[in-house]
């Protein structure tokens, strides 16, 4: 089969598509043929080892997975003789940040790792409602919403962005979301109440003070969001900060919050009634085949994405 590698962290241009042996199932796996992946921040910062700590996971020195992906939309081409669940033809997906190996035409997966896909669903937008949503699930759990509350949401045109601006939007709030220029009516059409557009305005010096700032890019910090904050207001970021100020931040003050994921027990379920109820759809930038990984990879790193990139294997 062919297959996304790299053999060390590195950038995108040492990425090569490869004839690999196709993996065989264990008892308790199924083997999926992979229709569609994508490639997302944490793709990036596996294919990297950036920032550090994700060598404490991926191996210190070099990477103990060549294969790249961590999630995947396809179907079952055969299982373990353990497995119950599934069979052959039914159509999958499933994520795990850890690397699942799914930049490849097949992938070997355990069975408590997939999930059906909705009927409405097609492989594209499957795969592109895992990683970015998974974040954003984590936020709204991590954060007590309550009706009425004013909420801001820094980086809404991402793939974690978008998601919590459409699961954000199903409570009774007011939301404001920052974005670029051109993705300004895409953002007000996810549910956006008032939109700043962050290539003409500092979101920190806004009017408004919020009792919520979730920080889907995590560039920023608690330090410079006091302003727009309430007294009580809460800061919540993806990241620790520039220079990792955030965790300064949490350990002297309750109001800041990291969004540590939730099982995929808990989280995919969710995602899978909200397509189910067309109340999320995950946005989609732009498509590139297996062939052209490292450009995909390329493109994620500038920052310029606007929802999700999906690798079409």
């Amino acid at each position: 089969m062919k297959a996304a590698i790299r053999r060390d962290y590195c950038l995108p241009d040492q990425i090569s598509v490869e004839e690999i042996d196709q993996p065989s199932p264990k008892d308790n796996e199924v083997l999926i043929e992979v229709y569609a992946s994508t490639v997302n921040r944490t793709d990036c910062a596996i294919l990297t080892g950036k920032p550090f700590i994700m060598r404490f996971f991926q191996g210190l020195v070099r990477p103990k997975k060549i294969v790249l992906g961590t999630d995947f939309a396809g179907k079952v081409v055969s299982v373990g003789k353990k497995v119950k669940s599934y069979r052959e033809g039914d159509r999958l997906f499933g994520f795990d940040d850890s690397g699942i190996q799914s930049q490849a035409q097949f992938t070997s997966i355990k069975e408590d790792n997939l999930f059906p896909i909705p009927e409405n669903i097609n492989f594209k937008d499957a795969a592109a409602s895992l990683e970015g949503a998974n974040y954003a699930y984590s936020f709204i759990r991590k954060s007590n919403i309550q009706p009425g509350q004013r909420i801001l949401i820094n980086g809404a045109t991402g793939a974690i962005g978008s998601a919590l601006l459409q699961f954000t939007r199903q409570f009774d709030v007011e939301i404001t979301a920052t974005s670029d220029s051109k993705n300004i009516e895409l953002i007000k059409s996810l549910g956006a109440d008032k939109v700043i557009d962050y290539t003409k305005d500092d979101f920190t010096k806004d009017s408004l003070q919020y009792d919520f700032v979730f920080d889907a890019v995590g560039k920023c910090t608690l330090g410079k969001c006091k302003p727009i904050l309430k007294p009580k207001g809460v800061y919540i970021s993806s990241e620790l900060g520039p220079n990792s100020q955030n965790i300064f931040y949490s350990i002297f003050t309750k109001r800041v919050i990291f969004p540590v994921p939730y099982s995929r027990k808990v989280s995919i379920p969710y995602f899978i009634e909200q397509l189910k109820k067309e109340k999320f759809k995950p946005i989609i930038d732009r498509e590139y085949p297996l062939e052209k990984t490292a450009d995909a990879y390329e493109y994620v790193l500038k920052g310029e994405k606007t929802g999700n990139v999906i690798l079409k294997v």
